[in-house]
């Protein structure tokens, strides 16, 4: 049984040997990700030509670092709970400091912040409270003991930081993903359209066809949602950044309520960050890690992303394993027909995409296969979360591999055709060869008699055999 749900592996050029990227694909990993936060062009193109070099079916996804704040400094400094110390946008990483005083990387986030907000360093290890403000320097008092590091993020919940949606790394990356062929840019910290429009606005002077995931990390993102979505391709839930601005009790609802969203719109969702934290130094999982991945699974979720697990942890085959097997097992248990995935309009594609996945689940089919130009069709079919794998036979080699995000499909390249029985043919060799179906099995074939670029206008339902001799 292959799994249904997919896997994003998080891959840093400090280890991007060929033989550890070919053993992840090889357990599991579906598509690589590459985090701009910790990398250059120059050390992301490594990992490119590695995956590529045994696999052009491996999609990327390249994060942008968006408006995040930074710590900047060039040291260390160990504070303890009541210390004070001073932020002051003034100075310059070269410049000399006094021990309690630092700078960010955003010159007007003093006047950005107000007396009582809170600012969490370090994903909230270390917390602190403004006190007083004079100018670009806040006086802010220690909450708790610990070390305020090198570049660690800065959050301020509540607050709107008024940075551009893009940094001149992110056009840098943005550059180097067009000129690259990425499949996915993965924009940090989507606060409204307006972010998602300004890398849209880009790659269409570029004429690329780079597809836009949004990560929602803030309050702001979660409350626009909705316009969200009606621009970007898929959603990232990114619940590190999201439960540092936003309280970590809320984070459970939000996470099921984007999911039920995106199976709605037909868009991707991926549910990121500590899913399987502890094996970055533990062999095993912990319980509460693994009914978390269920859970996401349970939601209806496309894909679950690993992070530093597969970058510099030191078990990172086993978390592919362990992430695979808790997908089996779910997705073999769950109740699988998705109801609550209506027909979105009233065209006939969509309506036959239903009666496809209603009719597999009554008449016991092995497969659906569809064929497709967009990649439209075949996340219809994904909505409705159905138990068949959905073999998508795309007619160009970027659907296959943005399919490849999508909930429970295994997409395939063919050459174009001229008919609808050239299809079935071309289709039901491809699988027959691979020996996924054999002549006994019962499929259902979706398609058009009017070529793919128009949707489905039929379902066919019958054994291999008899399709094949009717061919």
């Amino acid at each position: 049984m292959k799994k249904k749900t997919k896997i994003i592996a998080t891959i840093s050029d400090r280890k991007c040997d060929t033989d550890f990227l070919k053993s992840l694909y090889k357990t599991g990993m579906d598509i690589v990700r590459l985090n701009t936060a910790h990398q250059t062009p120059e050390t992301a193109i490594r990992i490119i030509k590695n995956v590529r070099s045994f696999s052009c079916n491996i999609p990327f996804i390249v994060d942008t670092k968006g408006p995040e704040v930074r710590i900047l400094n060039n040291h260390d400094i160990k504070v303890k709970k009541d210390d004070i110390v001073f932020i002051d946008c003034d100075c310059d990483i070269n410049d000399k400091y006094n021990a309690n005083t630092f700078s960010i990387t955003y010159k007007n986030y003093v006047k950005d912040i107000n007396i009582g907000n809170t600012i969490l360093i370090d994903d909230g290890e270390i917390e602190l409270t403004v006190t007083k403000k004079n100018g670009n320097i806040a006086t802010c008092r220690v909450e708790n003991d610990g070390i305020i590091e090198q570049n660690k993020s800065v959050n301020t919940p509540s607050v709107r930081i008024n940075l551009p949606s893009l940094n001149k790394k992110d056009h840098s990356f943005i550059s180097f993903a067009i000129e690259n062929d990425i499949d996915f840019i993965a924009h940090s910290f989507v606060r409204n359209k307006e972010d998602i429009l300004a890398i849209q606005n880009i790659l269409d002077k570029h004429n690329s066809k780079i597809k836009i995931i949004a990560k929602i990390e803030n309050q702001e993102g979660v409350d626009n949602i909705d316009e969200i979505l009606d621009y970007a391709y898929g959603i990232m839930v990114a619940r590190g950044d999201l439960a540092i601005e936003i309280s970590q009790n809320k984070i459970p609802v939000i996470q099921k309520d984007i999911v039920n969203k995106c199976i709605l719109r037909r868009k991707p969702v991926i549910v990121a960050t500590q899913m399987l934290h502890t094996m970055i130094k533990n062999p095993r999982p912990t319980r509460a890690e693994v009914s978390d991945i269920a859970n996401a699974i349970f939601d209806g979720t496309d894909a679950i992303m690993l992070s530093g697990e597969t970058t510099y942890g030191k078990y990172p085959q086993e978390a592919v394993k362990v992430m695979v097997d808790i997908a089996k097992e779910v997705e073999n248990t769950k109740h699988n027909y998705n109801d609550s995935a209506i027909v979105l309009n009233d065209d006939i594609s969509s309506f036959l995409a239903r009666s496809a996945v209603v009719a597999s689940k009554e008449l016991s089919t092995k497969a659906i296969i569809a064929d497709t130009a967009s990649g439209r069709t075949i996340r219809n079919l994904s909505a409705y979360r159905g138990e068949n794998t959905i073999y998508a036979m795309c007619y160009e080699k970027r659907i296959k591999r943005e399919l490849a995000l999508s909930y429970g499909i295994s997409a395939h390249y063919i050459d174009p055709v001229k008919s609808s029985e050239e299809f079935v043919q071309k289709a039901l060799d491809k699988l027959s060869d691979r020996s996924i179906l054999e002549k006994c099995d019962r499929v259902i074939i979706l398609a058009g008699n009017f070529g793919p670029a128009h949707g489905a206008s039929f379902i066919e339902i019958a054994t291999v055999k008899n399709l094949i001799t009717k061919n």
